[in-house]
Formats: structure tokens, sequence, C-alpha cells
């Protein structure tokens, strides 16, 4: 608990107004969107309005070593912004401005507070887009993507956050301001350390603002619904068409559970009796290129067993398609009181296998799993769906969770594609990187962070 003159120091830095202590609002913000985890309390949420306000926040931490856990939306899937040792919620939701759109030199400079979509809307004008799309873009902040190293629907063509990200500025652990990378395309002048702050959900110093990387916007696209009566045929089918050299901006996957979920939320016409659908998005800069690339993607989920395809052939009708795959999440949170969402990852090629094994866990443990996400590039979703209540189901959760990531591992995958490690997959580390990996990791938070205070409990399981 924090003393008096703590709190009356934090009220000193940021004015009352940004300092919260009724137990209504610690509650509020000892969550995130991440069930089955613990929840602790701060013991004060700082909203600062200026990085000099938060370098006097971080010394007055550093003094007394209280925790501080960085936090944007709390979109996050991981419990990577829940603190875990009471201690400072330090919210940036009023660091969210665009300082420059440089269009000439394809870059913008933004404060972590501001949502990506935002940040879209203002480049538009320009021909631009910022491609990371994480299925939150509406409420998510371009600071807790950096952090997670979000990716999002356009993963497969476009990549993830770290590659767009080009520069940082960072309040430390003892209060000081490095700049890491800028606008230059070139750059390799000492270590990458924009490249280690991206990433490191917030355990290694507190980002102020961000340097990243646009795009032209394609000119050209083409989507459309693959509808399939066999699960492992859409598997194959996503395999064939990487394997064909067609790299599409979107390859989603849907299961019947999810299908017959979002149907049931949204009402918008999804086939219920349908194993498995992909949407598909082709774009590009070259119309006769997307049209070929399109007609090959359509030959490829024919012959892999696609028993209809639906083409867009208006935004209207390419918008209910995406809008059926993003309705996937918040449809299936509906069905029970706990959603466990994880994000386990394995190679393009390993698809269909992963598939199967997700689909014999679900059997094994007698759980409802509805799995979906970005196939194209190996990041599958399992969603459970449970009771946290039901102590008995919660035990088969658990071992269900700790079977689909040692499978996705044992499949030459990852823990996470994209939602981070936060404090839910801490204790499956070791598993991916050994001893000796999670050793170096450890001497370069011990390094930055001597005193442990930046976002505890995470990565790791402590400090």
């Amino acid at each position: 608990m924090l003393s008096q003159n703590i709190l009356n120091e934090l009220i000193k830095i940021v004015g009352k107004e940004n300092v919260l202590t009724s137990k209504e609002d610690l509650i509020t913000y000892s969550f995130d969107g991440t069930a089955d985890v613990p929840h602790i309390l701060p013991d004060v949420v700082v909203t600062p309005t200026t990085k000099e306000q938060i370098v006097k926040i971080v010394k007055l931490a550093s003094q007394h070593k209280i925790p501080i856990t960085t936090r944007g939306s709390g979109t996050n899937l991981s419990g990577g912004t829940i603190p875990v040792e009471n201690g400072i919620v330090l919210s940036m939701l009023k660091f969210d401005k665009i300082l420059e759109i440089d269009a000439e030199n394809l870059v913008a400079v933004v404060q972590p507070g501001l949502v990506i979509q935002r940040l879209n809307e203002a480049v538009a004008p320009y021909g631009l887009i910022y491609p990371p799309d994480p299925g939150t873009v509406t409420t998510a902040t371009m600071g807790g993507s950096v952090s997670e190293c979000s990716g999002g629907l356009r993963g497969l063509k476009y990549g993830v956050t770290k590659d767009y990200v080009m520069g940082l500025e960072v309040v430390m652990a003892n209060g000081d301001i490095i700049r890491t990378g800028g606008k230059t395309v070139k750059n390799v002048s000492g270590y990458d350390l924009t490249k280690l702050f991206t990433g490191a959900e917030g355990t290694l110093g507190i980002i102020t603002e961000i340097t990243v990387k646009l795009i032209p916007a394609p000119k050209y696209r083409r989507s459309m619904l693959a509808i399939f009566d066999n699960i492992e045929n859409a598997g194959k089918a996503i395999a064939d068409i990487i394997k064909n050299q067609v790299i599409p901006a979107t390859l989603e996957i849907m299961d019947n559970v999810t299908i017959r979920t979002v149907e049931n939320y949204a009402k918008i016409g999804l086939p219920t009796d349908a194993a498995a659908i992909l949407v598909i998005e082709v774009d590009g800069s070259v119309e006769q290129v997307v049209l070929n690339e399109f007609d090959t993607v359509q030959r490829i989920c024919k012959e892999d067993g696609a028993t209809q395809i639906k083409i867009a052939n208006s935004d209207k009708e390419r918008d209910s398609i995406f809008a059926a795959r993003r309705a996937a999440l918040p449809a299936l949170a509906q069905v029970k009181p706990t959603t466990v969402l994880e994000d386990a990852t394995v190679p393009r090629s390993k698809i269909p296998d992963m598939l199967k094994a997700l689909d014999e866990i679900a059997k094994k443990y007698n759980l409802k799993i509805g799995t979906f996400g970005h196939a194209g590039d190996g990041n599958l979703h399992p969603t459970i769906l449970t009771d946290e209540s039901n102590t008995e189901e919660m035990e088969r959760v658990h071992k269900a969770v700790d079977e689909i990531f040692k499978v996705a591992l044992e499949l030459g995958g990852t823990l996470s594609g994209e939602h981070g490690i936060g404090m839910a997959k801490a204790k499956y580390m070791e598993l991916q990187f050994g001893k000796e990996g999670m050793a170096v990791m450890k001497k370069i938070k011990d390094a930055l962070d001597p005193d442990g205070i930046m976002n505890p409990g995470k990565m790791f399981g402590g400090n």
C-alpha cells in the first residue's frame, strides 16, 4: 500500500484529476482482455500528459521500488497490462496525438495512446496505410501494439508491428530518456534497440513516442469467402495457396463452432453447416496481377474441395465478409462466461496438423473450442469456451492449454504470434527458449531494470 506522502507526490506531478484511488477505478484497471489470470488491484492509477511527468513518476517509483504497469486501452490478451504487485498503473491514454505525418518520407510520428484506426484515417488522404491491423484496430493503441508486437488480418503479406517501427522514444527505469532509430530507411548503427523495445511488453521501459513506416495503399483488391465441408481440406488449401507463391493480403479461417456462433450473433448469412470457411483477399498495385492471383486462389480452393466460393462484387459485400471474421471473438465471448483465447502459431505447412490436433484436444478434454485466426501465417486462435467458476472444467481447460502449446512447439511453432507472453504464457517460455535462452533475456531485463519495477511478473513469471 502506497503511503499518503507518495500519493501526494503523484498528485503534485500530474494533478489530482489524474490520480485515481477509488476501489471502483482500481478494480477497472485490474483487468484487460485476458481470462483465467489473477487480478490484483493497483494502489493507484496515474494518467500523465507529458513525458516530463513520466520521468518524475519513474524517478519517484525507482526511489521507492514501486512497480509500474504501463497500460493503453486494455485490449491485451495475455495479461500484459494487469498489475501483479499492486503499485502504479500508468495509463497512456492522454498521449494520443499524431505528432507528424511525413508523406514525402512515408513516415508518421505518433504518441503511444493513439488508437491505430485514427492513424489510418489520418494518412488515407495521402494514399497511404499503416499495415498492422489487429482485430481491435478501432480501440487498440499504438503503444500497446508496439509493446506486444501485434499482427492482425494483413499480417500474412504485410508483416507485423516490428516491421513498421522505425524509431522510439523511451523513458528508462532510472528516468533517463533515450531515442532509438529514426526516419532513415537504412540504420545499422549499434545494437538494434528499436527492435529490443518492440515486443518487450513494457518490461524494459516506457514508450513515449513512436516513429512508424507507412506504405502506399494498394489500388486494387479482390475478396472471397471459400466454404469447405472438411476442415482438413481448408487447411490443405491454405498450404497450397502459399506453395503456389501467391501471398494474399488476408487469409483467415473460421471453424464450424466459430461459424455457427458468429451467425447466431451477427445474422449475416454464414453457412452454418460448413466445416470451415476461408476469408481471402488479394491486393496490389497492378490490376492484372491481382486478377491473376485471385483466379489462382479460386482454382486451388476448388481443387482442394471448396463446396462454394462467394466473391465480393462490391465494397458492401467485402465489408460483410470481413465483418464476419472480426465478429469471431465477440461472438464466441457471448457463449459462456469465460473465453480462454490463445494464439499458438505454427509453420504454414503445419496448419492441417495443428487443426487436426485442436479437434482431438477438444474431444479428449470434452471442451468446446472454436478456432479462427490468421491461417495464412500459421497464427491460429483456438478459443476455449468455459466458465471459470466450474473448478473441474477449468482443470480440463488448463490441461488442454498445456497440450495446445506442446503440440505447437513440437510442430516447429511458437507460443505467441501476436498476443505476447504477459503472465498467461510465462510458464511455457523455457519450453521454447531453454534455460540458456531465458538466462540471456533475464540478463537484459536485469541490466535495464535492476530493481524490477517495469511491468514485473511478465515474460519471466517473476521480477
